[in-house]
């Protein structure tokens, strides 16, 4: 934890006690699914972006809270492959989003000691918004705080398939060389992860109320403990996240074994 509980929970709602975290037991790896801007807005009578601009707030709570409670590594899912099937105008809105967004937070989370980090095909991307991730990362690439994980324009099934056909290539020269097959082991698998290095999620966060996966991290979240909050993204914020870190404290966290 890099810093106290008072100072990252100055206010806690009534009933809300965050002395009841146990920092030694903080998860490694929190996984966050961002839903809930579209409804946000809808239920403001505001347009689909508005409620995606909303969201930037709480994506800023989140990064420092988590920070600063010593999460390691951050993952949010910003963009998926099938979100290029919502309107024209949301997505390229939601582009240049991102591009101002990284630009605008880079040297905050510089000065934190952030390093930021993207999952997903970004080639597809607009120019400014790869160039925006491509600085991020330019720029943080060294800290060695918690890493911040963006997902854009990721897709857990496409992940997979991308990490299968390199086994496959490697098993092909391995036959080339040696004249033999070796079949591909769960290492050589991972490492052709988007998040090859990265250890996996130890809490999935899915806002809104939703209840699915949406094709996030599908071979990482295998022993993932899912918390769901009816929150929508926008209004999330420190003392929500601390609710899911109690919940999560609250489980018993098998791995397929007997206590």
């Amino acid at each position: 934890m890099n810093k106290p509980l008072d100072y990252i929970f100055p206010a806690p709602p009534a009933g809300l006690d965050p002395t009841a975290l146990d920092p030694a037991r903080v998860p490694q790896h929190v996984a966050v699914i961002m839903d809930g801007n579209g409804r946000w807005a809808k239920k403001r009578a505001l347009n689909r972006l508005r409620g995606h601009k909303a969201g930037i707030e709480a994506v800023r709570e989140t990064i420092r809270c988590a920070s600063d409670l010593g999460v390691r590594y951050l993952t949010i899912y910003s963009f998926s492959t099938e979100n290029w099937k919502r309107p024209h105008d949301e997505v390229v809105g939601l582009m240049d989003l991102f591009a101002k967004t990284m630009l605008a937070e880079v040297d905050g989370l510089h000065e934190e000691n952030v390093r930021v980090k993207t999952v997903g095909d970004l080639s597809v991307l607009p120019a400014e918004t790869r160039e925006a991730f491509d600085e991020a990362w330019r720029t943080t690439g060294d800290n060695t705080g918690m890493t911040l994980v963006v997902a854009v324009n990721y897709g857990g099934r496409q992940e997979i398939l991308r990490a299968v056909e390199g086994c496959m290539r490697h098993a092909v020269l391995e036959a080339e060389e040696t004249g033999g097959f070796l079949p591909p082991t769960g290492e050589l698998f991972e490492r052709g992860l988007y998040t090859a290095g990265i250890p996996d999620p130890d809490l999935l966060i899915r806002t809104s109320g939703e209840m699915r996966v949406s094709n996030f991290l599908l071979w990482q979240i295998a022993y993932a403990e899912f918390v769901c909050t009816d929150v929508l993204w926008p209004d999330f914020d420190r003392y929500e996240f601390l609710r899911c870190l109690l919940e999560y404290q609250g489980r018993n966290r098998r791995f397929g074994g007997v206590e």
